[in-house]
């Protein structure tokens, strides 16, 4: 028996509009997180992952890797579903900004705004420009810049 079920639950070009904002879930950052990056990425700098070093910083502990949390906010935004079957690709990261450090413990989300939309009917998709904004617990934004999508348009 076949069965005909569409995986495709995100917006098409269509369907973004220029101010459109919409709100990641949070997620809490821990040691394993750290941990896990480091051994993934080959980045132990002692800024991360050594707690005594750490406590002589201007920061007074250990921070997260910034392209972890970079990492983290992209499963954010894709925890929304809003691209989920749509995105044909990820082009460009823009003026992405470290603003702030994030720690072990910190909470962040995403807040993300459709900041310019172009169509490309050619070839049946649409750039789709986001600001993304990582945001902490204490509202503090700690991370922003922009996502250039490649979003597939409606069939039709």
């Amino acid at each position: 028996m076949d069965v005909n079920v569409d995986l495709r639950r995100g917006l098409y070009f269509e369907d973004f509009q220029i101010g459109q904002k919409i709100k990641t879930p949070a997620r809490t950052i821990t040691e394993a997180d750290i941990v896990n990056f480091a051994g993934l990425s080959g980045d132990y700098m002692q800024i991360h992952t050594d707690e005594e070093f750490s406590k002589t910083t201007p920061y007074g502990r250990r921070i997260a890797h910034g392209l972890l949390i970079m990492a983290i906010s992209s499963g954010l935004a894709a925890r929304t579903g809003v691209l989920e079957g749509t995105v044909l690709a990820f082009r460009e990261i823009e003026n992405w900004k470290f603003l702030k450090p994030v720690f072990i413990g910190d909470t962040i989300f995403v807040e993300m705004e459709v900041v310019n939309i172009k169509e490309m009917r050619r070839i049946g998709a649409g750039a789709v420009i986001i600001e993304l904004r990582v945001i902490n617990q204490e509202n503090d934004v700690v991370m922003k810049g922009l996502w250039n999508t490649l979003v597939t348009v409606k069939p039709e």
